[in-house]
Order: structure tokens, then C-alpha cells, then sequence
């Protein structure tokens, strides 16, 4: 459920992005922050499955309070909620793969929107696809070759980035170019850079070459990272799997109370794979008894709409936040981290069937 909130970690490019005066530079920092993600995203881990009703919820940083929840296991879904004083963040996520032996194709069959508070823009995401390679024989890496667009729904600007396939011996392998364009598709900004370094931008003429007496910009850089990291975290990664970024009176649904995850950092790896095997049974066994009633799972934070968007690779139904963590979080004080001792007696328990507990 953390990967939802990977995407924060540069989070203040969105601030920026709000604060900014001019359009096209608005969307030069809000793409930027979308493919500052791929970095982290090149962990090839195997994440864990998320359980049905499953959270992730999280504060203490950049003012920004997040809720995610697995709100379907078959197709396995995840609906996300953020929101700080310059923007809102959600996002409606749902994979698509496609084995090929030795690899795999992953297509992000999701949604994602951006809501600049100060203006009410609103921006629309459509990812590239991702290919991991190497699942069985070789060293396992990752590569999203394709076109990242991201669209000003309020004013029709977009910015189109194309990650570059990696070649051979590596060539060009993390490289993104492209451009800010107004909504007569005229170009005004190129952008140029490494999903694994930094981006860089400058104004361009008609043609798409850079205007005389311009040069090139920074608009993100990579942060530094722990060196020979087991776990291929960021420091940032780490950061969201420890209890300083979770608020008071941790929903007993959250991922960092489960077990085989506590197993997995301790190293025991045994234990994980047991307490992982345990999970996943009590899932099955939700499902038998829920079924048994004629009862149908409803997500607590989110709610399923009637809306289906067409993506490039699937249709989507949409989930949208209902707000009711909003105010269930205003019910208790936010503004400090609860310490580990407070948590360790909580029992993972993200088994939220709605009716069931009625009986």
C-alpha cells in the first residue's frame, strides 16, 4: 500500500506547481514530480499482495495527510486520497500484466488526478508501461519505456515525456525527453533529463529548439540514498515503513502492523513467509463466509461510482474518497507521531466486511 505513497516523496514539485504563476511552468514541476517516482520504482522486490481492506495511512510530511485501501482483491485494486494546503491527490489503481517467459509487461490501468488548490486545476496522469526483465535467469531490472502525458484538464496545456527504451549495453536506458505543450499543441517548453538523476527544462520556439539567450534549468534532482540498502529503499522508503510518519490511534488496518512484514525487517524470513501463508488463509476464509451470507465487501474510505474511464490498456472503475476519513481523523490529534511501544499490541486486523459485524 506504501507504493501509492512513493509518489510523495518530492512532493513540494506539487507545491510549486501550485504557487506557479505561469501554465507551462506548472506543468513542468507537476511532471516532474510524476516521473521523480520512477527511481524508487526500479526496486525489483517482490512487494507483498495487499489483503482486502488493507490501509495505509500516514502524516508528517509536507503537511500532508494520505489514506490508501485495497478496495478489491479480484482484479487486486487500491484507491488513494492526499491531500495538503496546495493540492489533492487520488488515484483509482489497478494492474494489468502480461508474462512473456523471462519477463513481464505491466500496464498501469489506473487513474490518477492532481487538483491545484489555488487555481482548481486539475490534472489528469497517463503513465507508461512497465516491463521487468530478467524474472528467472540474470539480474532482475526494470524498465517504463513509452510516453508519460500529463494533462491541464481546465486549460487542455499538456506535457508529453517519452521514456527512451534501454539499448543495448544500457544505451540510453533511464533517459526522458519531451515537451510542454499549450492546447493548440504548439510546443513551449522542452524537458530533458534521467528518471534516475534529474530533470532539466528551457524554453523553446514553434520548432521545439531552445530560444536564443536560454539555457537549461534544473527542476528536480534526485535525493541521496542509503549505499548498499538490502531492502533497495530510499530514504524516504524507510521512512514510510517506520511508525514517525503514522498518526495517533493507527487504524488496525495498516501495513506496517503486519506480521510478516515485522518478520521480514527483523530478517527472519521463515516466520514471514509463515505469518504471509496465515494471512492470506484468513483471507480465503473471509471470503467463504461473506459469500455464505450473501454479502458483498464495501470499502470503508472509499466508495465504488458509477464511473468507468477508458484507458489505454482497460477500462477502470473509478473509486472516490468519501471523506469519512477526514473526519474520523479529526476526531483524534494528528499532530504528533505515536511512539512504537503504542502500537506493538495492535493486531492487524484489516478484516472491515461492513454488514458482517452487524450480525
Amino acid at each position: 500500500m506504501q507504493c501509492l505513497w512513493q509518489l510523495m516523496e518530492y512532493s513540494y514539485l506539487l507545491d510549486q506547481a501550485d504557487e506557479c504563476e505561469d501554465p507551462y511552468m506548472r506543468l513542468v514541476y507537476a511532471s516532474s514530480w510524476a516521473v521523480s517516482v520512477y527511481f524508487a520504482y526500479q526496486r525489483t522486490w517482490k512487494p507483498f499482495n495487499p489483503i482486502l481492506g488493507e490501509t495505509y495511512e500516514l502524516v508528517n510530511h509536507g503537511g500532508i495527510t494520505f489514506i490508501s485501501e485495497q478496495v478489491s482483491h479480484h482484479p487486486p485494486m487500491s484507491a488513494g486520497h492526499a491531500e495538503n494546503e496546495h493540492f489533492t491527490y487520488d488515484v483509482t489503481s489497478k494492474l494489468k500484466t502480461k508474462f512473456l517467459g523471462n519477463s513481464v509487461d505491466v500496464y498501469p490501468v489506473g487513474r490518477t488526478r492532481v487538483t491545484l488548490k489555488r487555481d482548481g486545476v486539475v490534472l489528469d496522469l497517463v503513465p507508461p508501461p512497465t516491463k521487468v526483465n530478467n524474472l528467472i535467469f540474470g539480474r532482475t531490472w526494470v524498465d517504463s519505456p513509452g510516453e508519460m502525458v500529463m494533462t491541464n484538464l481546465t486549460t487542455g496545456d499538456k506535457v508529453v515525456l517519452y521514456f527512451q527504451p534501454c539499448g543495448w549495453f544500457g544505451a540510453s536506458r533511464y533517459e526522458v525527453d519531451g515537451y510542454v505543450y499549450n492546447a493548440d499543441e504548439e510546443p513551449k517548453i522542452l524537458m530533458t533529463g534521467k528518471w534516475s538523476e534529474s530533470l532539466s527544462y528551457q524554453p523553446c520556439d514553434s520548432e521545439g529548439e531552445p530560444l536564443p539567450g536560454t539555457e537549461l534549468k534544473e527542476a528536480w534532482h534526485v535525493a541521496e540514498t542509503p549505499a548498499n540498502d538490502k531492502f533497495q529503499y530510499t530514504y524516504f522508503a524507510h521512512k514510510l515503513n517506520s511508525f514517525d510518519t503514522a498518526p495517533k490511534k493507527l487504524l488496525a488496518s495498516d501495513s506496517r502492523l503486519r506480521p510478516d512484514r515485522w518478520a521480514l525487517e527483523k530478517g527472519d524470513l521463515s516466520k514471514a513467509g509463515a505469518e504471509k501463508s496465515s494471512l492470506e488463509e484468513k483471507q480465503r476464509a473471509e471470503k467463504r463466509d461473506r459469500e455464505a451470507k450473501g454479502h458483498n465487501f464495501k470499502p470503508k474510505w472509499f466508495d465504488m461510482t458509477d464511473e468507468v474511464t477508458t484507458t489505454p490498456w482497460g477500462e477502470l472503475e473509478i473509486y472516490n474518497f468519501n471523506g469519512k476519513y477526514r473526519e474520523h481523523r479529526n476526531t483524534v490529534d494528528t499532530s504528533d507521531a505515536i511512539v512504537l511501544d503504542d502500537v506493538q499490541s495492535i493486531e492487524f486486523n484489516p478484516w472491515q466486511y461492513g454488514n458482517l459485524s452487524e450480525e
